[in-house]
């Protein structure tokens, strides 16, 4: 029996894995961002990574918009890493945005930082007012 050597992954430029504490951002900033390199590049697979815990603020009433972010993508030669992505997102609980601006920004940057081959970021948002608003934004390689 021929044995595989085992691969193991890069993860010299990741700074949060690992890391103990939980300093958490206070502000959005996309460069907390981390990535590591996709060993499976040449197929096409998809990674889900959700979160039920997402808040921002109102930019109107300054109350706080509860809801469920997900993000499916395709990498090409970059993954993102999870506990980055969790750092990045809380760093929006103190943003005063609109649910449909926060979606389409948290796709504008996860996209500028690990250039996928596709990607789709939903936002389901708690009901204020009776009414729940679910907003989905795409982003396709052309």
């Amino acid at each position: 029996m021929i044995k595989k050597p085992i691969m193991r992954d890069d993860t010299s430029s990741l700074k949060l894995l690992g890391k103990t504490g939980s300093d958490y951002p206070s502000r959005v900033d996309p460069d907390i961002l981390e990535t590591f390199p996709n060993r499976f590049s040449g197929r096409d697979y998809q990674v889900v990574m959700v979160t039920e815990e997402f808040t921002s603020l109102c930019p109107v009433t300054g109350q706080p918009d509860y809801g469920t972010i997900e993000v499916r993508y395709i990498p090409d030669k970059e993954c993102l890493e999870s506990k980055s992505l969790k750092f990045y997102l809380f760093s929006y609980r103190q943003e005063p945005t609109f649910m449909e601006t926060v979606v389409n920004r948290i796709l504008d940057d996860l996209v500028t930082r690990c250039s996928p081959r596709k990607m789709t970021v939903t936002g389901r948002f708690r009901a204020r007012g009776g009414i729940s608003i679910d907003v989905t934004a795409d982003y396709v390689r052309g």
